[in-house]
């Protein structure tokens, strides 16, 4: 599971998801107000979504990048992907998250495309069904990656060893030491 991280001595880059614009009608004219939505990460794993509301774009982009920061959650990124394929739904929205070989890049929407760069993703593919609202895709792809875990937490699960289990962990474009069977002279 993804443990919450503090962000002191973290070089964390925010990165704009979207803004909505709100309008009150009331006498005299329009009051507009701005929500931003905006996520923030390290490149190495550790990624945040944050959402501030202001009069103005500047104030509420600040209140959601301090957001942000207080919801920090590392996650496991190995040799660039994601450990193992993983679904989850927030809202109307369902995502699915594939690990891919190394070079394929992050094949993703807009919303999502942002929070697995902030966390450091860089070979991966996803789809989303349903709503493409930007605030449930991107609660969607965190309630995700909550949900990974890495090699070293399944032996406790399960009741394997570290070896085994690290013998039998298959991601693409990974070599994996395997035994070659002889074919015995017969090809087919």
């Amino acid at each position: 599971m993804a443990e919450r991280v503090r962000p002191e001595g973290l070089e964390l880059k925010e990165r704009l998801v979207h803004i909505n614009r709100n309008a009150k009608v009331v006498t005299g004219g329009r009051k507009f107000s701005f929500t931003a939505f905006v996520v923030v990460g390290d490149g190495k794993g550790v990624v945040g979504f944050g959402r501030g509301k202001a009069a103005e774009v500047p104030d509420a982009i600040r209140k959601a990048t301090e957001d942000a920061k207080k919801n920090l959650i590392k996650i496991p990124v190995i040799d660039g992907t994601i450990p193992f394929e993983i679904q989850a739904k927030f809202g109307g929205t369902r995502i699915i998250m594939r690990p891919a070989a190394p070079g394929t890049g992050v094949i993703a929407s807009a919303p999502v495309r942002a929070v697995l760069e902030s966390a450091g993703v860089t070979d991966i593919l996803t789809k989303v069904i349903g709503s493409t609202n930007p605030h449930t895709v991107v609660r969607a792809v965190l309630k995700a990656l909550e949900q990974l875990k890495t090699p070293e937490e399944f032996p406790k699960l399960r009741g394997v060893s570290v070896e085994e289990l690290r013998r039998r962990w298959k991601l693409p474009g990974r070599r994996i030491q395997r035994k070659v069977k002889s074919s015995g002279g017969n090809d087919g």
